[in-house]
């Protein structure tokens, strides 16, 4: 019989989605049979787990590489597998760490449109440091410096601490990244004046 904890962790484990900056995989598993052992792992249904494949596959754009050995594929084909693999279950909560990290900037655009499509329909939390793909896809911040909150509100009210935007970004960057700057120098001199 299983004890209560096992149950606990079991029902988060089939709400929850998750990519981790590097993900491992058998290197003879394709996308579908990698997908597939994940569903295993997150204990989803035997009977919905090769629809759920197909449909989490087809979600990433590589429903003609379901077949494929993950090894064969491209970085950015792979950091794909990876978010197939952390909605294969249709989570309440995603959580992705650094998800467009190694990604061309073509692949990295793609990569935004995602995650704000994901957010339709989950809970979505992005750690990055690529500021810029917070703007393009989030719609708000919490910066966390050394485990405390330096900032939390809108990436609108992010960019606007950033100062008027003239149009040529300068060595300081762009509005978000000013604003990004400021939030963590106020948050720094606020926690100097302590």
């Amino acid at each position: 019989m299983l004890d209560r904890g096992h149950r606990s962790r079991a029902a988060v484990r089939r709400r929850l989605g998750y990519l981790p900056q590097e993900f491992g995989y058998y290197p003879g598993f394709t996308v579908r049979e990698f997908v597939a052992y994940v569903a295993w792992l997150k204990e989803m249904d035997a009977a919905a787990v090769p629809a759920a494949v197909e449909r989490a596959v087809a979600r990433v754009g590589l429903a003609d590489r379901i077949d494929a050995p993950v090894k064969t594929l491209s970085g950015g084909m792979v950091r794909r597998v990876g978010i197939a693999q952390a909605i294969v279950n249709d989570p309440d909560l995603l959580l992705l760490d650094e998800p467009t990290a190694g990604l061309d900037p073509e692949q990295r655009v793609e990569f935004r449109a995602l995650i704000r499509d994901l957010g339709s329909t989950s809970t979505v939390i992005v750690s990055t440091h690529l500021v810029e793909d917070v703007a393009a896809a989030c719609t708000d911040v919490t910066l966390i410096e050394a485990g405390r909150i330096a900032y939390r509100g809108t990436t609108q009210e992010l960019t606007a601490l950033g100062g008027e935007d003239t149009g040529a970004d300068g060595p300081d960057g762009n509005p978000i990244e000013r604003g990004y700057t400021a939030a963590l120098r106020a948050h720094r001199a606020a926690v100097a004046r302590r």
